[in-house]
């Protein structure tokens, strides 16, 4: 499976865009009974970019900024933390610390610090930051959840639909080397969705977000495609049509350009507009997400440029 993407984050950030109370239930549900969800909540992505920004501190696309009421009446942010990292880092919670700290110098509010560990380590659960040095005591101690410690049964058997998000994850991490394995745990997934009593518009959603995380080589998603097809005939449930399938397939790459775009315009400010309209002609999502990860490192946007216009190039060739 070392073809298929492994691009964790842009899945993750739809997911608890659309699904963020069901991913406070899920995941921490203690933390979730105490916010008044009455009173909405708001996203602060452009303010948590810009935070890490003029800190100089990476952020990955899953990372969210939230501004939620507490039950008492009292107003807090809430910054929620998605590692999808698959392997250590020694610096994850010096990051976590620093974020915190930035937030409350910005924003002089209480900030509570959530971290789910997405990695494939049963043994790395960094849950504090902390120093010492001459009678002076540093310490921020923050929850966490290891997406690992989540069993089949539980994942299963939950109807949250964060819950299907989980298991997808996990599949996907499961099955890189076996692409049998992978098809079969995929259509088990989505075929959750509908025996779960999921309405119309949440299983379009999740089953784009299924499709997101467990990509399958094109004849293998054409199997699956087909075997889902024939399972909603056989149940009488026709809630998502071929021609709506492929409506959400250009959405994901709509989606994937304008991430790209942001990337490009929070790194440069600055994108040409010849380079934005390249950007949207693109319409293979690998590479959109190929490009997404060299527009984070790239030293500057001519030398983007050089390399959109060698994929375009090479794309060309191969077809």
């Amino acid at each position: 499976m070392t073809n298929q993407r492994a691009d964790y984050d842009n899945p993750w950030k739809e997911a608890i865009s659309l699904y963020f109370q069901p991913f406070m239930a899920f995941l921490f549900p203690e933390i979730e009974e105490n916010i008044d969800w009455d009173k909405g909540y708001e996203f602060l992505d452009k303010e948590f970019q810009q935070i890490a920004r003029d800190g100089e501190i990476s952020t990955r696309e899953a990372d969210k900024l939230v501004k939620v009421w507490r039950r008492d009446g009292q107003e807090t942010w809430v910054l929620i933390h998605v590692e999808v990292q698959s392997q250590y880092e020694s610096v994850f919670a010096e990051r976590i610390y620093v974020y915190n700290y930035r937030i409350f110098d910005k924003y002089r509010r209480q900030v509570v610090s959530l971290a789910v560990l997405a990695d494939e380590s049963r043994s790395w659960r960094p849950n504090e930051y902390s120093y010492t040095i001459w009678g002076c005591e540093v310490l921020l101690r923050f929850p966490i959840v290891k997406l690992l410690d989540y069993s089949s049964q539980v994942l299963e058997e939950s109807n949250n639909p964060f819950a299907v998000i989980v298991a997808a994850h996990l599949a996907n991490q499961q099955t890189k080397q076996d692409v049998e394995q992978r098809y079969q745990i995929k259509l088990r997934v989505a075929k959750r969705l509908y025996q779960r009593g999921y309405g119309r518009q949440d299983i379009l959603e999740l089953f784009r977000l299924i499709d997101w995380l467990i990509s399958l080589p094109d004849n293998w998603q054409t199997g699956f495609t087909e075997e889902i097809r024939r399972y909603e005939q056989e149940s009488s449930m026709r809630y998502v049509t071929s021609f709506e399938r492929l409506a959400r397939q250009e959405g994901v790459i709509q989606k994937g350009r304008e991430s790209l775009l942001e990337v490009l315009r929070v790194r440069f400010e600055d994108v040409p507009r010849e380079l934005v309209e390249t950007i949207n002609q693109i319409k293979d999502d690998s590479m959109l997400t190929m490009l997404h990860r060299q527009a984070i490192t790239i030293a500057s946007v001519e030398e983007f440029m050089v390399v959109v216009n060698q994929q375009l190039a090479s794309g060309e060739q191969s077809s």
